[in-house]
C-alpha cells in the first residue's frame, strides 16, 4: 500500500469531560464579565456568585484569571471588581475593523427610500472626495450615480463636511493651494471657504448649490468614528428643481440623523468630546 493510500489517523477526544469543563469555565467567565453594567460598575465576589448561581470559590478563581489578563481590575480599597482596560483594547480592535462602507449601505438605502433623492457616502482623498456609495433616486428625473468618481472637496457638500474635520494646520495647507472653479457658483477664495467650514462646525451640516455641477444641489453631514474623528460624509443630492433651498433646514435635520446613525455604528457616542483640533 502506498503512502497516499494509508488511512489518516483518527483524532480521538481522550477526555471529553475535561473539554466540557473547560468550555463551561469559558462560558461562565463570559457571563461574569457581562454581569457588570453602567448602573453597577463594581461588584464583589459574593454578589457575583449570587448573580451567576455558582460557588464563591469558582468566582474567585475566574476573577483572578481575568485580573491577570487585564480583563478585570480590583478596587484596592473595597476589594470589589470592575471591568479592566484590556477589554477596551479588544473593543478598539473590533471597532477598527468595521468597514464604514458596509455599515453605511442599509442606512443610505433607508435615507433614499424616505427622502427620495440620491443617498451618497464620501471619503476624503487628498484634495478630492471619493463617492464610495451613490444610491440613485427612484424618481424618473434623478442624478446619475457617480460611485467611485472623484470631485474637488471644496465644491461638494460632502467635501466641506470632511474639511470641517481637519486639524487647523491641515486645513490651512488645503486653503493655501488654488481652489479651481467647476461652475460659476464654486467658492474659489480661501477666506470664504474657511468661513463656510467654520459655519459647518457650528450647525453640523453643509449645503451645495450648483457649485460642483450645474442643476444639482446637496445637503451633507459628517460621520465620526469611535474617537470623534470625521471619517466620511453622508449626502442627499438631487436636481435643483426638486431640492428647494427653503427645504434645506428641515432636510438637514434628517440627513444629520442618518449620519449620526452611521457614526453610532462606528462606535461614536453623541455628546462625547470630538477630535481635538490643534491650532499650532
Amino acid at each position: 500500500m502506498t503512502d497516499a493510500a494509508q488511512p489518516k489517523p483518527r483524532i480521538v477526544n481522550r477526555n471529553p469531560r475535561r473539554d466540557s469543563q473547560r468550555l463551561s469555565s469559558v462560558t461562565t467567565a463570559i457571563h461574569l464579565l457581562k454581569t457588570f453594567s453602567e448602573e453597577e460598575p463594581e461588584l464583589g465576589i459574593s454578589e457575583l456568585a449570587k448573580r451567576l448561581g455558582i460557588a464563591k470559590s469558582t468566582v474567585h478563581r475566574l476573577a483572578s484569571a481575568l485580573l491577570d489578563e487585564g480583563l478585570l481590575e480590583q478596587n484596592a480599597d473595597s476589594g470589589r471588581y470592575r471591568l479592566g482596560i484590556g477589554l477596551f483594547s479588544l473593543g478598539s480592535q473590533v471597532r477598527s475593523r468595521i468597514d464604514v462602507a458596509a455599515e453605511a449601505k442599509p442606512i443610505l438605502n433607508d435615507m433614499r427610500a424616505k427622502l427620495g433623492e440620491n443617498a451618497r457616502l464620501a471619503v476624503l482623498s487628498r484634495r478630492n472626495v471619493v463617492f464610495i456609495h451613490d444610491f440613485e433616486s427612484n424618481e424618473g428625473v434623478r442624478l446619475r450615480s457617480i460611485t467611485g468618481q472623484q470631485r474637488p472637496a471644496h465644491c461638494t457638500a460632502e467635501g466641506l463636511c470632511l474639511l470641517s474635520g481637519m486639524r487647523a494646520p491641515q486645513l490651512d495647507a488645503f486653503l493655501a493651494e488654488p481652489l479651481p472653479a467647476r461652475t460659476p457658483n464654486s467658492v474659489t477664495v480661501a477666506e470664504d471657504l474657511a468661513e463656510r467650514v467654520r459655519r459647518i462646525k457650528r450647525v453640523g451640516y453643509a449645503t451645495e448649490d450648483e457649485e460642483c455641477d450645474l442643476g444639482t444641489r446637496c445637503i451633507a453631514a459628517p460621520v465620526r468614528d469611535a474617537e470623534g474623528r470625521v471619517v466620511a460624509a453622508v449626502g442627499l443630492a438631487g436636481p435643483r428643481l426638486r431640492l428647494k433651498k427653503r427645504d434645506f433646514p428641515a432636510l438637514a435635520e434628517q440627513v444629520i440623523a442618518y449620519a449620526n446613525r452611521l457614526s453610532e455604528r462606528l462606535g461614536y457616542e453623541a455628546g462625547q468630546p470630538i477630535y481635538v483640533r490643534v491650532t499650532s
